[in-house]
């Protein structure tokens, strides 16, 4: 099985699933911002409704770009938005954000094992590096 139908089996089971009555983007932020003061702290004052509809917005936008290889508008606004001079979320703060989902989606997806998960890793990476590397500039570099 090719790392697209992985991941396309695995985000179905964790999205029809409700694991303790939560489902899978609530459960992935609770889990994020208890996962570091740096992070609790960032959110503090946010709208976590809100904050976890965004989420799963972006979700889909970073799987788009795994796709495409291409950054649409909004994930080129979002990225410049938490660079430095914004948001100002650094790098290592993505990596602990894919950890996070990683634990998370072994919590929701009974069936996940390693080629899943390496399959999530591999989706999402693209993204991550885009964002990662935003971090320090202020204007959008294609390709």
């Amino acid at each position: 099985m090719n790392t697209e139908q992985l991941f396309d089996q695995s985000l179905a089971r964790v999205l029809a699933c409700q694991r303790d009555g939560r489902a899978f983007f609530e459960a992935f932020y609770d889990a994020f911002v208890a996962a570091s003061p740096e992070v609790a702290q960032k959110f503090r004052n946010t709208d976590m409704e809100r904050q976890q509809s965004m989420l799963s917005k972006s979700f889909y936008h970073l799987l788009s770009f795994y796709a495409s290889s291409n950054a649409d508008y909004y994930l080129d606004k979002v990225a410049i938005s938490h660079n430095c001079n914004h948001y100002n979320i650094r790098p290592q703060l993505y990596d602990l954000w894919m950890e996070t989902l990683i634990a998370t989606l072994r919590r929701f997806d009974a069936d996940c094992d390693d080629a899943t998960e390496l399959a999530w890793r591999l989706v999402m990476a693209p993204g991550i590096v885009y964002m990662k590397f935003h971090y320090g500039r202020d204007s959008i570099v294609g390709f």
